[in-house]
């Protein structure tokens, strides 16, 4: 049986291959469905470094993806920069945002700063949908994708574009992990957990949690310039606050501070997104009754029921044993 502390890279090993699979074998419409699940995976992995481990839930996330799409929208289309440039400063300006966000809000608790951090969201959107500059409510086309021809890879192919993806949320995946085993993150977890404690030890709040959402607000950046080169097309929806709400799902149904659950999550809501609106446009009140029905049933995400199915099986495997020890 898989140990505990295993699980999470061998889910994510697992979860790399079968996407590797799907993008190569999956027709047009499966490859499109697989784009979106990844690129909310990216978003729904900031969303948990930040909600999950540093316990700042915001509802203003969809603001730094959409400034993301802008931001790179703006720079290639409108003043002719090449897309890796664009994306650079994009993420780079996303970070920025993230950290004045974080920095104004570090002081904030519990509804407080769940409201804060939705106005800062809706200031961004109104501020978008008003400027004509921006092409308004009617978005902006036209956005080129990474040009990735000396290395001989296509992206305007949808299969070469969803494998860039796989290696972009892998790396993601990878980077969080590896910041979460680090000072910086055990001493944000350590804020989440007992703030008071780590105050006491001359941790500074501010600095903590103002670079948390920079990291988070950067991450949520590039998943907006990708979103933006999927597309082709960006447009205000892209930073609307029912866009938070639906990462925010994702993230609690995956499972609130594991990582690999929201990557769980995105697929999960995404498939059936697509199912139920097949049926009716009301997609999002089956969603919610879902996540209602599972939060009363006592589960704390779709990672944490494999944890438990794993530890019951390790439970059943070890016992013949401890039967004979006997």
């Amino acid at each position: 049986m898989i140990k505990q502390e295993t699980l999470r890279t061998f889910l994510a090993v697992l979860l790399v291959i079968i996407a590797v699979i799907y993008a190569v074998n999956a027709g047009y419409f499966g490859k499109e469905i697989l784009a979106e699940i990844l690129l909310f995976a990216i978003l729904a992995m900031s969303l948990d470094f930040l909600a999950g481990f540093g316990g700042m839930v915001s509802l203003g996330h969809a603001a730094l993806y959409g400034t993301g799409a802008y931001f790179y929208a703006v720079l290639t289309v409108n003043y002719g920069w090449n897309a890796p440039s664009a994306m650079a400063a994009a993420i780079f300006f996303c970070g920025i945002a993230g950290w004045i966000v974080g920095a104004a809000t570090a002081r904030v608790r519990g509804i407080f700063f769940i409201m804060a951090t939705l106005a800062f969201g809706q200031m961004a959107y109104v501020y978008v949908f008003e400027n004509r500059a921006l092409g308004g409510d009617d978005g902006m086309s036209g956005i080129p994708r990474l040009d990735l021809s000396l290395v001989g890879i296509d992206l305007v192919d949808p299969t070469n574009f969803d494998i860039f993806l796989i290696v972009v949320a892998a790396f993601v995946f990878i980077f969080l992990m590896w910041l979460l085993k680090s000072g910086f993150g055990r001493t944000l977890v350590g804020l989440h957990r007992n703030e008071m404690r780590m105050r006491a030890l001359g941790l500074s709040l501010l600095l903590h949690k103002a670079a948390a959402f920079a990291i988070a607000g950067g991450i949520a950046g590039l998943a907006g310039t990708l979103a933006a080169q999927h597309a082709m097309f960006v447009s205000p929806d892209y930073l609307d606050w029912k866009l938070s709400g639906l990462v925010l799902i994702i993230v609690i149904l995956g499972g609130l501070g594991s990582l690999i659950g929201p990557v769980l999550g995105a697929a999960v809501v995404i498939i059936l997104k697509h199912q139920i609106s097949a049926y009716t446009e009301h997609w999002a009140f089956f969603i919610g009754v879902f996540l209602i029905i599972a939060v009363l049933a006592g589960g704390h995400g779709l990672y944490d029921l494999l944890v438990k199915l794993n530890k019951r099986a390790r439970r059943k495997a070890t016992k013949p044993e401890e039967v004979v020890d006997a």
